[in-house]
């Protein structure tokens, strides 16, 4: 199979946000370097479907693929007298722009509307620890202008609350998110923390993060660790407080190469099971790709916290972890995530022996462009960390969750400069960048070399081995991933 090496696909601008450095101090991308190429996801993995964004049809086709997938939902609970909240999460506006996950949004409102009578249809976007960060996507996409004067809102888990009873106890929502007749779960299938909830139940998680209080969605974190936490959410999901409000489910489909399509469906398990099979396809076979890698310098360059930048449709948090199968349920610490420092005590080592380690083939890091607003103090005190310019550092060092981030890390002039150094302390030219570059990887290109000549074997390993393995731990038949 021959692959092409192409020039680097650009990633999408900076963009203006409380939680990161003003775009205008952005002033190279790691892509402009010299020695940097781009490969094609597809040419790596020809099953991965085409997108149908980006594409020549533009965002229409995001809403004519969403108008399709609700042709056959029911929706016939909802009257025209009735509200309805359509739950949404931040995370969506970190693909491809967010425009898509916009625009879906926009569409789900509308057929609403279109099917049901109904007319008072409200937006609410839950966030993790950047409280403001839903309300900045709505004020970009026009969302509050879409949907009507108070209509749109960002909901924080630290808003007033509402208990839920669940079989395991009381529990506790977001009041805004559940205050109305009907709600409608907006969400995407990006795998993006599969460190956490390893792929089980993973479209059911948002009901114990993003639309619960802090309480309730800490128990991911801290109180239960992350294996133990998934019935958290399912527990909220099966309760009779959401039950009695529930009304479909509409699902952005990502993957590694854009976004392929749009899932909806009235049974949200049924809908968690097909973008299971698909992701363990398309994810698995890149993650497991990357996970290959002997050595690298990581470049971070996206408009988004270090755990969230992306390459080739993975975040770098999936990386970290990437010295083990993190879609493999029995491998050996099921219930433990290696890369955060809840698993490790104030001598930086691990509270349990066997941890795997954050992954041994990151040699170094570089941030040029990344947002705080999430704990990543130990990035930097496991990996060499050179961060690209004084704004940049100040990111940092304004950020309450990152005050000793640059205790750990040193500051660079430019990005060349960044660079130049990093080679020599990491004594490797391979270069992974993650850049959010849409269908495409920027890497230097000894790295995409690496990669082009594993990449068969590790197609036919996902294939013939691994996808069967992730679907019977899961409970899922094997014909069903054929």
């Amino acid at each position: 199979m021959v692959i092409k090496l192409e020039k680097p696909v650009r990633p999408l601008p900076p963009k203006q946000s409380r939680y990161g450095p003003d775009p205008d101090h952005i002033k190279t991308r790691t892509c402009d370097l010299e020695n940097i190429v781009s490969v094609r996801v597809r040419e790596f993995f020809r099953d991965i479907p085409e997108s149908i964004y980006p594409s020549e049809r533009g965002i229409k086709a995001v809403r004519e693929a969403t108008v399709n997938a609700l042709a056959n939902v029911d929706m016939s609970m909802i009257k025209p007298e009735n509200s309805v909240n359509i739950l949404g999460s931040h995370h969506g506006f970190l693909l491809a722009g967010g425009e898509p996950y916009a625009e879906m949004l926009k569409a789900i409102r509308d057929v609403i509307a279109d099917k049901t009578g109904s007319e008072n249809i409200r937006l609410r976007c839950g966030v993790g620890l950047r409280f403001r960060e839903s309300d900045e996507y709505i004020r970009r996409f026009g969302l509050d202008e879409y949907f009507g004067k108070g209509k749109a809102k960002g909901v924080a888990p630290i808003d007033e609350g509402i208990s839920i009873e669940t079989e395991i106890g009381t529990l506790y929502g977001i009041k805004r998110c559940y205050d109305t007749d009907w709600i409608v779960h907006a969400h995407n299938s990006d795998v993006r923390e599969i460190h956490f909830h390893r792929h089980v139940d993973k479209a059911v998680k948002p009901f114990g993060m993003s639309y619960a209080r802090i309480e309730t969605r800490s128990t991911y974190h801290q109180n239960l660790g992350p294996r133990s936490a998934n019935f958290v959410a399912r527990a909220i999901f099966n309760s009779e407080l959401v039950q009695n409000k529930w009304t479909f489910a509409t699902f952005l489909k990502p993957t590694p190469a854009g976004i392929a399509g749009v899932d909806a469906d009235n049974d949200l398990f049924a809908l968690d099971e097909r973008l299971t099979i698909q992701n363990f396809r398309h994810y698995g076979k890149i993650l497991s790709l990357l996970s290959q890698i002997d050595e690298c310098i990581v470049v971070l360059d996206f408009q988004a916290p270090i755990p969230y930048v992306f390459s080739a449709g993975m975040i770098f948090a999936n990386f970290s972890a990437a010295s083990v199968d993190i879609f493999d349920l029995d491998y050996p610490l099921p219930g433990y995530t290696w890369y955060t420092e809840a698993f490790y005590g104030k001598d930086d080592k691990p509270l349990i022996p066997d941890t795997p380690p954050i992954n041994p083939a990151i040699k170094a890091m570089v941030i040029n462009y990344a947002w705080g607003g999430y704990p990543s103090v130990f990035w930097a005190k496991m990996i060499p960390t050179i961060v690209v310019g004084e704004h940049q550092a100040e990111v940092f060092e304004k950020d309450p969750q990152n005050i000793e981030f640059m205790k750990h890390a040193v500051v660079a002039k430019d990005l060349q400069t960044a660079i130049e150094f990093t080679t020599r302390i990491a004594d490797t030219d391979k270069i992974l960048i993650f850049d959010g570059a849409t269908e495409a990887i920027n890497v230097s290109k000894p790295l995409a070399e690496e990669l082009i000549e594993k990449v068969s074997k590790v197609d036919e390993e996902v294939e013939q081995k691994l996808m069967p393995k992730w679907c019977r731990q899961r409970g899922i038949k094997i014909e069903k991933t054929i």
